[in-house]
C-alpha cells in the first residue's frame, strides 16, 4: 500500500518563519526536504527556519537535525 499522497498542481515556494510561512510562489504543496514526499499547504506543520526546508513529519525533521548536528561535529 502506498501512503504517499498524490497532489495535483504546482509546488509552492515558501519563506519559512517562526510559527508561520509566507508564500513566495503560489502552489498547492511543497516537497519534504528529506523524503521528497508532497505536503499539502493545509497539512504543512514542520519546517526549519534556519535551513528553509519543510518536513513531512516531526520525526523526519528531528532526524534531519540530528544528522546535520552529527555531521558538524565530525567536521570539527
Amino acid at each position: 500500500m502506498n501512503d504517499t499522497p498524490i497532489l495535483h498542481g504546482q509546488a509552492a515556494e515558501l519563506i519559512y518563519d517562526d510559527g508561520q510561512f509566507h508564500v513566495r510562489t503560489a502552489g498547492t504543496h511543497v516537497l519534504c526536504a528529506v523524503t521528497g514526499r508532497p505536503i499539502s499547504l493545509t497539512e504543512l506543520k514542520y519546517w526549519s527556519v534556519e535551513r528553509q526546508e519543510p518536513y513531512a513529519t516531526a520525526a523526519i525533521g528531528l532526524k534531519r537535525m540530528q544528522e546535520l548536528s552529527a555531521a558538524r561535529k565530525r567536521e570539527g
